[in-house]
């Protein structure tokens, strides 16, 4: 599987994130999709760090030390807001064991990750979800609540901010941003239209030529007030 992770955006929303989990809580295997969603919202971790995860080391620990796959850099997590629903999913886990694994017992691929997920996005109606969606959301939100681009950008391991900001979807929403206000040709078009209606009163006016003055000038105004 090719995942193309600029063509997949943050749930910029809480309620977009209340939803996404929500919907993978009530399928199957409900309890460990909302936990996998939950980890990597809340750790920002790629998929295949996130499903590399042994239930031993976070039994014990909030504070999770892992080497990145892809990267091979050392990273550090914080699990303690998630330790309730942690406790509850693993009690009857053993330690050596997978944190998320399919029927067989084998560790989920992100393949299989990547599927889930489309279901999930069809019942949402969405077509730019993937399997880095919960990591650019976390980036999203880390950034909204901080504005400290510089940590987030050593927490992603990316090599400039402007990486960290177009991954995130910041560019975008700074575009949208300044698009809103922006027109070209509209103020003209509406002018043009004001002109036209007092052109279109001319010849009326030479009919009322020979009427009072003070009456000619209050039809005049009323016929050339802009629409």
């Amino acid at each position: 599987m090719i995942n193309i992770y600029y063509n997949v955006e943050p749930l910029r929303s809480n309620e977009e994130i209340t939803d996404f989990v929500n919907k993978a809580r009530n399928g199957t295997h409900g309890e460990r999709n909302a936990l996998l969603i939950l980890i990597g919202l809340n750790t920002g971790l790629r998929m295949s760090d996130i499903l590399n995860l042994k239930v031993g080391q976070i039994r014990y620990h909030d504070i999770v030390h892992i080497t990145e796959k892809k990267t091979k850099k050392r990273r550090v997590i914080l699990l303690t807001r998630l330790r309730p629903q942690i406790n509850h999913y693993i009690k009857d886990l053993p330690d050596n064991e997978y944190l998320f694994t399919n029927r067989q017992h084998q560790p989920l691929s992100v393949n299989a990750v990547y599927k889930l997920f489309q279901t999930i996005a069809r019942k949402m109606h969405r077509t730019d979800i993937g399997t880095h969606t919960l990591r650019k959301t976390f980036g999203y939100h880390y950034y909204q609540q901080t504005h400290d681009i510089g940590t987030l950008m050593m927490i992603f391991n990316h090599s400039s901010e402007a990486i960290t900001k177009r991954y995130i979807g910041l560019n975008q929403d700074i575009i949208l941003k300044q698009m809103a206000g922006f027109q070209l040709g509209l103020e003209y078009e509406k002018r043009g239209c004001d002109i036209r209606t007092c052109l279109d009163t001319l010849t009326f006016d030479l009919i009322l030529v020979k009427l009072d003055q003070k009456q000619e000038f209050l039809i005049h105004e009323k016929l050339c007030t802009p629409l």
